[in-house]
């Protein structure tokens, strides 16, 4: 079994503790490649930013736990050799079942999500009180959810076509009883490229922040969780339709209602499409423009800065920069 701090990470309880106090967001970002993450932790060292980085049980069975950690090491000790305090939380996002989050948990994972939101309400309770009991033994924090996001996670999984607002009487019990260390809820943002349902006259509607609102008078203190964040910007959806790909919609949040959440009690963002479509869109440009390449370091090496960029981005709109 590793310990987490072995491996330069941290838990969530104090960043959260002072994304809270200071009204800003982590960033947690998901990676999926080397690329990837050698970007995240470029943008951390730039930005001065904590970061959270968000490894699926997918990545798991690409990569296996015990090198997704190894991976992640080499980063924070990348930073500790630069002199960085950057704290630095790895995370299981979306962990399905007991198992995974155990086993992320021996392989190094300072932070597991457990996501019960399918279930009903009693079997949720029990399911998470049974992560956060053997999660805490390790000092390692846990995140539930109540409300479900619609939409598939990760592209291959099963789309949930409805969504369900976090109902805010609940939250006070669900935390209660599981003694959860963070909650993600449902207003309004949705996994996969379409992340809002525009309005009849093709503006777009804000994130249900009355609900936000509810919950944080009823938690006061308590870190907030927002999955499927993500802004999908036009342009990286061009350059990949430009360049062969068949995108025929996507619809991001706005990034004024991403920032106005980070100044309430949601101490957590996840990003993952916004990630992916840059990396692609970028991909596929460089290898229309190489067409005779067969070393695949023709785009890593040049999508990397363009990720950089992209996650420096998010640090700004999120108001972590600059917090260590």
């Amino acid at each position: 079994m590793y310990n987490y701090k072995d491996l330069g990470l941290v838990n969530t309880k104090e960043m959260f503790e002072k994304a809270y106090k200071e009204s800003y967001a982590v960033p947690a970002l998901n990676f999926v490649s080397i690329e990837q993450y050698n970007a995240i932790i470029d943008a951390v060292i730039e930005k001065k930013s904590p970061v959270i980085l968000l490894a699926s049980p997918n990545l798991h069975n690409q990569l296996g736990f015990e090198m997704i950690a190894r991976l992640v090491q080499s980063g924070t000790d990348r930073l500790k050799n630069l002199g960085i305090s950057a704290p630095v939380a790895l995370h299981l996002d979306h962990g399905m079942t007991y198992e995974q989050c155990v086993t992320a948990i021996e392989y190094g994972f300072s932070s597991v999500m457990i996501d019960g939101s399918a279930l009903p309400f009693e079997e949720n309770i029990e399911l998470t009180k049974k992560v956060v009991e053997y999660a805490h033994k390790y000092d390692v924090t846990v995140e539930g959810e109540l409300g479900t996001l619609a939409g598939a996670e990760e592209e291959g999984d099963e789309a949930n076509l409805n969504s369900h607002y976090t109902d805010p009487s609940m939250v006070e019990e669900f935390v209660r009883r599981t003694g959860v260390d963070s909650l993600a809820i449902s207003i309004g943002t949705s996994h996969g490229l379409v992340k809002l349902k525009p309005n009849k006259d093709g503006s777009l509607p804000e994130l249900r922040y009355d609900i936000l609102e509810d919950i944080q008078n009823r938690i006061p203190g308590f870190p907030i969780v927002l999955h499927g964040a993500s802004t999908i910007s036009p342009k990286f959806v061009d350059m990949i339709n430009q360049y062969g790909g068949k995108l025929k919609q996507a619809i991001g949040i706005p990034e004024e209602q991403i920032t106005r959440a980070a100044k309430m009690s949601v101490c957590k963002i996840n990003i993952a499409s916004d990630g992916w479509i840059c990396a692609l869109a970028h991909t596929r440009r460089i290898l229309a423009e190489n067409p005779s390449a067969i070393d695949s370091r023709v785009f890593t090496l040049k999508i990397r800065p363009e990720l950089v960029e992209l996650y420096k981005d998010k640090m700004e709109i999120m108001g972590s920069a600059n917090r260590i």
